[in-house]
């Protein structure tokens, strides 16, 4: 399995921007289909955005559409996930997630592979 690692968390204001990044070692990143997910507390863990091996692919949910863009730098080993005008809504623990799947799942389930998260506070 490879391992994930993310960095980038914070507590910002309604309106700034936060850069998440995951770092991923042990195997190639372009072996796999790659996602963030949020947990809030006392909520489910939620999609949030997923992209293909190679980038040719992405999915946003429809909460952060518009706001989100997630990207993949295969040679580097990294996933991002740029977060613009953020809302009090958007606080959550964000993780990565890696499976080997062709296709982009949106279902937390089929990811076998997680990082430990970072938290994303967003609050005046």
């Amino acid at each position: 399995q490879v391992q994930l690692v993310e960095s980038g968390g914070g507590l910002v204001q309604p309106g700034d921007s936060l850069r998440l990044s995951c770092a991923a070692s042990g195997r190639t990143l372009s072996s796999y289909t790659m996602a963030w997910f949020r947990q809030a507390p006392g909520k489910e863990r939620e999609f949030v955005a997923g992209i293909s091996r190679f980038g040719i692919t992405k999915y946003n949910a429809d909460s952060v559409k518009g706001r989100f863009t997630m990207s993949r730098d295969n040679a580097k080993n990294t996933v991002t996930l740029q977060m613009n005008s953020l809302k009090p809504e958007d606080t959550a623990v964000y993780f990565c997630a890696a499976n080997q799947a062709i296709v982009v799942n949106f279902n937390a389930i089929e990811y076998d592979s997680w990082g430990q998260g970072t938290q994303v506070t967003v609050s005046s």
